[in-house]
């Protein structure tokens, strides 16, 4: 994975947003092992105790579980798991509607764009 990270928030956070995405993505699917803190650690190119903090995190809002024998796994609460795809989801179309407002376009303009740009992936397909 290629990790994004940037210094306009704590790195713990944006690790954390991260492996959500991945889990929400299906690249981790639930119940599924989780690489180790040392292995996430070495891709991300940060230190060990930052993804850590990263982990506990996660923990915390329930989303991975840690066992010792098997070290962190990811719930296997599929509703929780819609319920945060849901969540993102409706941050990214507040975020898109409210800059195409800021460009002048209607919600109608906005959701008649979103139509002809569907039909015109949908016959990239074909």
């Amino acid at each position: 994975m290629d990790w994004q990270l940037s210094n306009d928030r704590p790195i713990y956070l944006q690790l954390a947003e991260q492996i959500v995405q991945q889990i929400l993505g299906g690249r981790y699917p639930p119940a599924s092992r989780l690489p180790s803190v040392r292995e996430l650690a070495a891709q991300a190119g940060v230190n060990p105790n930052t993804m850590q903090r990263a982990f506990a995190e996660l923990e915390r809002e329930g989303l991975v579980l840690s066992n010792r024998t098997a070290g962190r796994i990811v719930t296997e609460d599929i509703e929780m798991i819609e319920q945060i795809r849901t969540q993102m989801a409706i941050k990214q179309i507040e975020a898109f509607l409210s800059n195409m407002r800021q460009l002048g376009f209607t919600d109608t303009q906005v959701t008649q764009l979103l139509e002809q740009y569907a039909k015109k992936e949908e016959n990239k397909d074909v």
